[in-house]
């Protein structure tokens, strides 16, 4: 009689659990919004028990502060400042995100969602100041990196007459607001239009 094998214990992943209780509430929180969100369902999405939940986040804030930190943070950097600070300008970096998320949204057929910063500003920023801070920081740094790159082109000469920090300002607002009307429209028109408006402010001024 052959003697069983034993099954190999699959080892426990602390960051990885917790990586998946972020997804799953980034998820819900981006669909059905924070405060309709419960912990319970969470739990369900992650496939965790909920005592993992409550061992990584003990409140259903300090998860959803862990979600505008890490998941929505990382977001706006893939979308957003990665290709601006890769790009030849800064025209060319912001008209690839324009086009690139319009595209996506035509592609996918999902219907839109709209952008997680811009959902839970909506939400959270008036009704607790921690997450006011944690989304202030996001868009701060998102605009930061625009005017960082629009300086850049306008010391190389790309780019003549534009404030910086107002046009990057500006790009941001204006990429919200689109996502804000493509969400009600469930278009990508509106990012579409957005976006030429918004290249005509990255437009040089030549003498």
């Amino acid at each position: 009689m052959k003697p069983a094998r034993s099954r190999k214990k699959r080892a426990y992943d602390p960051q990885r659990t917790r990586g998946r209780i972020i997804a799953a509430a980034a998820r819900q929180f981006q669909s059905r919004g924070y405060h309709a969100t419960s912990m319970h369902e969470i739990m369900e999405l992650a496939g965790v028990p909920g005592g993992s939940v409550y061992h990584y986040f003990p409140t259903k804030k300090s998860l959803g502060l862990a979600v505008i930190g890490e998941d929505v943070a990382a977001s706006i950097e893939e979308t957003w400042m990665r290709p601006v600070r890769n790009a030849p300008t800064a025209r060319e970096g912001i008209a690839h995100v324009f086009q690139s998320v319009a595209d996506q949204i035509e592609r996918d057929g999902r219907g839109v969602t709209g952008c997680p910063v811009n959902n839970l500003t909506l939400e959270l920023a008036l009704t607790d100041a921690d997450f006011q801070a944690a989304l202030r920081r996001i868009f701060d740094e998102w605009t930061e990196v625009i005017a960082e790159r629009i300086r850049a082109d306008l010391q190389e000469g790309k780019l003549r007459g534009i404030d910086p920090d107002e046009t990057a300002i500006a790009t941001v607002a204006n990429f919200s607001g689109a996502m804000a009307m493509a969400k009600a429209r469930q278009s990508a028109e509106p990012i579409r239009a957005c976006a030429k408006q918004t290249l005509r402010l990255l437009t040089a001024e030549r003498s």
